[in-house]
């Protein structure tokens, strides 16, 4: 399951780094508030070299595509969402391939079905 979730790009906070058992590590937070009449904040981790390479700018529209894990520690839950991909845009400018022929990215079908009198049963 692909998750994705598109909006506006208000904050960018200070990349960190540090050392850790498997080497270095980098990771920088954004803040991506969504569209709508109830608009969401939502803070979005990058890690490694995705900072590089898929930039991220304050005021840009973006769609992330994102993984959500949580974890327990010490009786209390955390949730991380990091982004995995980066794309500028809302990804709604081209609609996705129809599933089957006929079938519209709508959803609808174009098909035209005889009349009953030609059923064979």
């Amino acid at each position: 399951m692909d998750l994705k979730i598109s909006g506006n790009v208000i904050d960018i906070l200070q990349e960190q780094s540090g050392e850790s058992k498997n080497g270095p590590w980098r990771k920088r937070d954004f803040i991506l508030e969504t569209p709508g009449k109830y608009p969401k904040k939502v803070c979005i981790t990058q890690w490694g070299d995705n900072i590089d390479k898929q930039p991220v700018e304050k005021g840009a529209t973006l769609t992330v595509f994102i993984d959500i894990s949580s974890r327990e520690y010490k009786g209390n839950w955390y949730t991380d969402v990091k982004a995995w991909k980066v794309e500028q845009g809302t990804g709604e400018g081209k609609p996705p391939p129809p599933s089957a022929p006929g079938l519209t990215s709508e959803g609808n079908q174009e098909y035209e079905y005889p009349d009953e009198e030609e059923y064979p049963f």
